[in-house]
């Protein structure tokens, strides 16, 4: 007997981009923030009919548009027989509710969008917990009733829609009791990382951190690098919860290698405090490569963004560990040169995660900052210590090795913490346990 699969068809839908006087952005700007929410939408597998840029001179609290401008939207969703308009701009309770009744169609802001993709791309317990966070954070003013319309292909986990996950409204104790929850357990969760970044500091692995503008191709580089297998597709925010991998360097060297969430511009608020523990492998990293599309017109845009959440977290100034630039695609931007200079924090790698090219002399450059941690001894060691010679080719660099009648001697390069487990002891260098 056949089975029948009916297929379940795309919900339709309208993005509407707000283009403000006042902000005077340029012709250019303007459409490629168009065009990267559109990406945005089309990201949850929606069919995007229509995209209008509407010019805003002056935002009404009621509606954000004009009267003509919601009746031109209302227009776009009868003849589109649209199911969801997605509003580029944060709106207020009142302007969502006022615009749902003038177009007779769900609306969704710019955060209850993102809020929805990251909804439907964690992965881990952790990323849950930060997304139900962040999502109850943002519904706790507005107390809205379910989005209805997207739960057929979304992978999400209901916090904005689902008939069969929240068809009843949640009061704001409800929801304020859940949120002192979540953050219950999402200390844990720091807690844990606290601890696995201790051990990590004991066993003198530094950490260096990718970050850069959503889809800047990090997970692509972080593959490149440690031969992992991440999550990696041309899409906004393909990446959301972090991954670890230890990265063998070529002289001796180990570093952890963490690849975290992109950073997206008007990045809400909602998510930057509920990814607080995830961004903390970025706070606590000891080197950031900051990733950036060579390729997009928007490049200089993007890295502002970038730079602007870092301090958003704490990381500007003094505050913030080396920066080393790491502008990707080349293969898309071949113009893009390396600029390789002693200070490490002023340079600039370009190379194409994709075909490699460019991977040596970031591998080279890291090397060269690692180094730069070391200190340079010269240890005595017994014939028979194997442990200990053992240790200084695993955890720093051997300059030369020579072999005397009792003993041999190395010239070595060491973190400050590992020189500091050899002790002397009758006349020879014996590595202790701490």
């Amino acid at each position: 007997m056949n089975e029948i699969f009916t297929a379940i068809p795309r919900d339709r839908v309208i993005s509407v981009h707000p283009q403000f006087v006042k902000k005077k952005l340029g012709d250019a700007v303007w459409l490629s923030r168009q065009e990267e929410f559109d990406r945005l939408v089309v990201a949850i597998d929606c069919d995007l009919v229509s995209s209008l840029p509407l010019t805003v001179r002056r935002p009404l609290a009621g509606t954000l548009f004009g009267r003509g401008q919601v009746d031109e939207i209302a227009s776009q969703v009868e003849i589109h027989e649209a199911d969801v308009v997605f509003v580029d701009h944060l709106l207020t309770p009142v302007q969502q509710r006022n615009l749902e009744k003038a177009t007779d169609a769900k609306v969704v802001d710019r955060t209850g969008l993102i809020l929805e993709i990251f909804a439907a791309r964690a992965r881990t317990k952790e990323g849950e917990l930060q997304v139900e966070l962040a999502s109850l954070s943002y519904q706790v003013s507005r107390l809205v009733r379910s989005w209805t319309h997207l739960e057929r292909q979304r992978g999400g986990f209901g916090f904005l829609g689902g008939p069969g996950e929240r068809q009843i409204e949640l009061d704001r104790r409800m929801i304020r009791d859940r949120i002192r929850q979540l953050e219950r357990d999402l200390v844990k969760v720091r807690r844990r990382r606290s601890t696995q970044r201790d051990g990590r500091k004991r066993k003198a692995i530094p950490t260096v951190a990718l970050v850069g503008y959503t889809n800047a191709g990090k997970s692509t580089l972080f593959n490149r690098l440690t031969s992992a297998s991440v999550y990696v597709a041309d899409k906004l925010f393909a990446t959301l919860d972090p991954t670890l991998r230890l990265l063998e360097l070529k002289g001796g060297g180990r570093l952890m290698l963490s690849d975290t969430v992109g950073f997206v511009q008007e990045l809400p608020h909602e998510l930057v405090d509920a990814f607080r523990a995830t961004l903390e492998e970025v706070i606590e990293a000891d080197l950031i490569l900051h990733v950036r599309d060579a390729s997009d017109p928007q490049v200089i845009e993007q890295g502002i963004v970038v730079t602007e959440t870092l301090a958003q977290i704490g990381l500007d100034g003094d505050a913030a560990p080396p920066i080393i630039e790491v502008w990707n695609k080349g293969d898309l931007a071949p113009n893009v040169k390396s600029r390789i200079l002693p200070e490490i924090a002023r340079s600039r790698v370009a190379m194409s995660a994709l075909n490699g090219t460019g991977v040596d002399d970031l591998l080279g450059l890291l090397g060269t900052w690692y180094e730069q941690g070391l200190i340079e001894m010269k240890l005595k060691l017994g014939h028979g210590d194997g442990r200990g010679l053992a240790f200084c080719h695993e955890h720093g660099r051997v300059i030369s090795k020579k072999t005397g009648k009792s003993s041999m001697r190395l010239h070595v390069r060491l973190s400050a913490r590992d020189a500091a487990m050899f002790k002397l002891k009758d006349g020879l260098h014996v590595l202790t346990d701490g």
